[in-house]
C-alpha cells in the first residue's frame, strides 16, 4: 500500500477519524482496473479479520439500482411490462386506491407521491426466515401496510426518495416473473455477468468461519444482537431478507460487473442491457436529479464536482456508493460499514465527495 498516493492518503484519513472501520474501493477507467484495494478491518471489535478484496458488504440501497431497476429494465426490453403501467394492473390488492394509480416510471424515479420510510417491521416479530411460505405472507402484510399510507400527488412534481416504493417494485417484479426477487436476479442478471458474489438475505453459515469475510453492521435492538451476515436494514429483514429496497449484499468486484454492462450499454459493447431503454433509466427525470433506479449529479454531490452530468450512481445507508461517469468510462465503487459500531456516524458525507475529486484528479 503506497501510503503517498493521494487516494490511498484520504483511505486512511477515512480510518483514521472513525469514519468506518475499513472499506474496498474498486476504480475501472475505459475498461483497466486502476485501484482495487482494501483497507482497514472488518470491524472494531477485538480480533477483527484485515478486510480483503473480496470481504462481502451489506449494500444497502445499492440494491434498488443493481437488482430492483436492473430486473425492471430486463422486463421493459423483455415487453412484460411497460413503464407506464398503472401498479394495479400487476398489484391487484391495489386496485381502487389511488396507490394502483401510480406508474413504475412514477416508483422508480421517486415521484409516487410515498413517503421515504415507515417503521414497517415493528408490526412483526424479529422471528426471521427466507421460506417461501414466511415471504409470501409477509410481503402481503406489508402491502396492506404500504396501502395504509397517504399518496402525495404533488410531490410527483419533484420527487420524495422512497424505500416504500422500492419496496412495491420488488413485489412487481416477484408477480411478474413469478419467481422471489434473490431467484430472478441471480437467474437472469448475477449468474450471466458472473457476479454470483452478488446474493440476497440472511447469509449461509452461521459458524464463525462463514462469517469471517462478512463485515458486520451495528448492533440491532429490534433482532437483540450485532448483525453480521444479516441485513442492516430491518424492514428488508421482515421481508426475510428479500426485498426490493434493500437486501442485497457482495464484493466490490461482483458490483463491478453489473456496473460494467450498464457502461456497456452506454458505450455500445455488449450488454444484457438494450441501449435504447437503458438510457431511459439513466437521465434525469424531469423535477428531479433522479433517473429511473439511478440518481445523477447535482450540486452538492457524493460525487464531487467533477463527474459529468452525464453520469449516474447511488448511495447505500450502510457506507456503500457506486458513482458512473459513461464520458470518461469510468467506474467508482466504494464499500464500506460505516454504520459500525453505530449507524449515528454522518461523516461520510464529507468523505465522499472529497474521495471521488481525488480520483478524478489523479485522472
Amino acid at each position: 500500500m503506497d501510503q503517498f498516493d493521494p487516494i490511498t492518503r484520504i483511505l486512511c484519513e477515512g480510518i483514521q477519524a472513525g469514519v468506518f472501520p475499513g472499506a474496498v474501493l474498486f476504480v475501472r477507467h475505459q475498461g483497466k482496473i486502476l485501484f482495487h484495494q482494501a483497507i482497514g478491518h472488518t470491524s472494531s471489535l477485538p480480533n477483527a479479520s484485515p478486510v480483503q478484496v473480496d470481504t462481502i458488504y451489506d449494500l444497502a440501497s445499492l440494491t434498488k439500482p443493481l437488482a430492483t431497476a436492473s430486473s425492471l429494465l430486463l422486463l421493459v426490453q423483455a415487453e412484460r411490462v411497460c413503464l407506464t403501467q398503472n401498479l394495479e394492473t400487476i398489484l391487484e390488492k391495489t386496485k381502487d386506491a389511488p396507490l394502483g394509480q401510480v406508474t413504475l416510471r412514477d416508483l422508480l424515479s421517486h415521484q409516487g407521491g410515498l413517503s421515504a420510510w415507515k417503521p414497517f417491521y415493528q408490526a412483526f416479530p424479529p422471528v426471521l426466515s427466507s421460506e417461501l411460505e414466511f415471504r409470501q405472507q409477509r410481503v402481503q402484510a406489508v402491502l396492506e401496510l404500504i396501502l395504509k399510507e397517504p399518496i402525495d400527488r404533488a410531490s410527483s412534481l419533484t420527487s420524495v426518495y422512497s424505500d416504500l416504493g422500492y419496496m412495491l417494485l420488488g413485489f412487481v417484479v416477484e408477480r411478474v416473473t413469478g419467481q422471489t426477487l434473490a431467484t430472478f436476479t441471480q437467474d437472469q442478471i448475477f449468474r450471466p455477468l458472473q457476479a454470483s458474489a452478488l446474493t440476497f438475505g440472511i447469509q449461509d453459515g452461521k459458524e464463525e468461519d462463514g462469517l469471517k469475510n462478512i463485515a458486520p453492521t451495528e448492533e440491532d435492538p429490534w433482532r437483540g444482537h450485532l448483525l453480521h451476515g444479516e441485513v442492516h436494514d430491518e424492514n428488508a429483514a421482515a421481508l426475510g431478507g428479500i426485498a426490493g429496497h434493500a437486501g442485497l449484499f457482495g464484493t466490490a468486484q461482483a458490483v463491478g460487473q453489473v456496473t460494467k454492462s450498464w457502461l456497456d450499454s452506454y458505450t455500445g459493447n455488449p450488454s444484457i442491457f438494450q441501449h435504447d431503454v437503458f438510457r431511459q433509466f439513466v437521465k434525469a427525470q424531469p423535477g428531479t436529479s433522479w433517473g429511473l433506479g439511478w440518481d445523477t449529479p447535482s450540486q452538492p454531490s457524493s460525487s464531487g464536482q467533477w463527474f459529468s452530468p452525464e453520469s449516474f450512481g447511488h448511495l447505500g445507508f450502510t457506507g456503500t456508493s457506486i458513482w458512473i461517469d459513461p464520458i470518461r468510462e469510468l467506474e467508482v465503487i466504494f464499500l464500506s460499514n460505516r454504520v459500525h459500531p453505530t449507524r449515528e456516524n454522518p461523516a461520510i458525507r464529507t468523505f465522499r465527495p472529497k474521495l471521488h475529486n481525488a480520483i478524478i484528479e489523479g485522472l
